[in-house]
């Protein structure tokens, strides 16, 4: 009785600190700054700590946009333009950087490319200096680019002998096919040889400009300094004219069941990865969908989690996701087992799907599940960088910057057959895609009771 007593309290605490924490949360909305060029940088001073982060997205540089052909250009392009201006050249860069203690990244996701800035107040001139010189005028050397190419289709091959990383590689191919959310960020065999260093400044020709591109900058700094000094970093810069934007087809949605087995003769466990379609970024099925995926796979002690793991001890980790695109959406579920417990471990997770569609939550489960995102989410919008970072997207997506209030409003008000529809709408129970990476010698005979499996060797060229 005394343990529980001690207990009562302690949960008491936790929900009021979840509460205090939703009812305490407002995202400060930015100033917006325009530049000389018309590039529009969203700012918020914070002198809170000596730090300052900017962030910027340019659309139409992601993955999304390359030419099949080209699959893989949109990141070795990113990875190019960090390697320098031809003035100072990427050992000088990095030097500088570390010098500093500050950090320059830029990357293409799928639907835009982003260039990342963290540093010392102190610092911030120099740093946005070479951020400025490497992004406006990079170099292009062939010889960093020959680099480049060999780490990428060295890394292809390693993504091979890792099966927790070939999972997710096949899938992605299985799932999406052809369709432009399908391009590897790597690249494949077949692109990278034929890819050369002219294409690269080709797609930064074609993509890098001043007209695609939101920034957002945070930070211990003077409105007025930072226009300044935005204004001679990015101010005059143009590059290309009208950054053609594709629409996108889309996102797949399969009928039926498709089994793909990847067979891994060296595998001592599988994995497997199983999706279906999801729901677009803003979507009014945001909030009870969170709910309902938090309990399913989205936390430690979600469903999966507690069959999978602490009840079975069949594996030391799974999870379910939902990842949103601007016209769509994707739902996945991951984990691995030993190669002997793969069937069983199927068996119980279609029983979970079929489960939460049909029997949904209880309204203690929806109440935990509403206080753990109300409570652990307004710490990921805290830091400078985090904050930039949500700017810049939700300006790119259109979705205003009280988003994020709206959003834990509507968490709030989700409930249990608010979190069941979702889940009939959104948990897949016959048309799906499940990739299977494992020694097939030992899982195939476990495997052929849930249907039948296209099997592929991992040696097998490409994915």
């Amino acid at each position: 009785m005394k343990t529980r007593a001690r207990i009562v309290p302690i949960l008491i605490f936790f929900l009021l600190a979840a509460s205090l924490a939703q009812a305490a949360f407002k995202l400060p909305a930015p100033e917006k700054l325009t530049l000389k060029n018309g590039l529009v940088v969203y700012f918020l001073k914070n002198a809170e700590v000596p730090l300052i982060s900017f962030r910027l997205n340019l659309k139409g540089a992601g993955s999304a946009q390359e030419p099949g052909e080209l699959e893989g250009i949109a990141n070795l392009t990113a990875d190019q333009i960090m390697k320098g201006p031809a003035a100072m050249g990427a050992e000088a860069v990095s030097e500088a950087l570390d010098f500093m203690g500050a950090r320059i990244g830029l990357s293409a996701s799928e639907e835009y490319a982003g260039l990342s800035v963290d540093c010392l107040a102190e610092h911030f001139p120099k740093v946005l200096d070479i951020a400025s010189a490497c992004l406006t005028s990079p170099a292009f050397k062939d010889d960093e680019f020959e680099k480049a190419r060999k780490i990428r289709l060295d890394g292809l091959k390693s993504i091979k002998d890792n099966p927790g990383a070939a999972v997710r590689t096949y899938f992605t191919k299985a799932y999406f096919g052809t369709h432009p959310l399908g391009h590897l960020a790597s690249g494949s065999e077949a692109s990278l040889a034929k890819m050369t260093a002219a294409d690269v400044r080709a797609y930064y020709q074609k993509y890098y400009g001043s007209k695609g591109a939101i920034g957002a900058l945070v930070g211990n700094i003077e409105k007025d300094k930072a226009l300044e000094l935005l204004n001679a970093a990015f101010g005059g810069w143009k590059g290309a004219a009208n950054v053609p934007i594709g629409t996108m087809p889309p996102i797949p949605a399969p009928k039926g069941m498709k089994l793909i087995l990847i067979d891994k003769p060296d595998a001592t466990q599988a994995y497997w990865v199983m999706g279906a379609p999801g729901y677009a970024l803003g979507d009014k099925l945001t909030a009870p969908a969170t709910v309902m995926n938090t309990l399913f796979g989205g936390r430690f002690t979600s469903w999966m989690s507690t069959e999978l793991r602490i009840k079975r001890g069949l594996t030391y980790n799974t999870s379910s996701n939902f990842q949103t695109y601007r016209r769509g959406g994707l739902f996945t579920a991951s984990s691995y087992t030993r190669n002997e417990k793969i069937g069983e471990m199927l068996e119980i997770v279609f029983d979970l799907l079929k489960k939460v569609g049909t029997e949904g939550f209880s309204a203690e489960e929806i109440e935990s599940s509403r206080n753990y995102i109300q409570g652990q989410f307004p710490p990921t919008l805290e830091t400078n960088a985090s904050k930039a970072g949500t700017y810049v997207r939700l300006a790119f997506y259109n979705l205003g910057f009280d988003y994020y209030d709206k959003y834990l409003a509507a968490i709030q008000a989700v409930t249990q057959a608010s979190a069941k529809d979702s889940a009939a709408k959104l948990i897949p129970t016959t048309d799906f895609v499940l990739v299977v990476v494992g020694k097939a010698a030992e899982i195939k005979a476990q495997l052929q009771k849930f249907g039948t499996w296209t099997e592929k060797k991992i040696s097998d060229p490409g994915f």
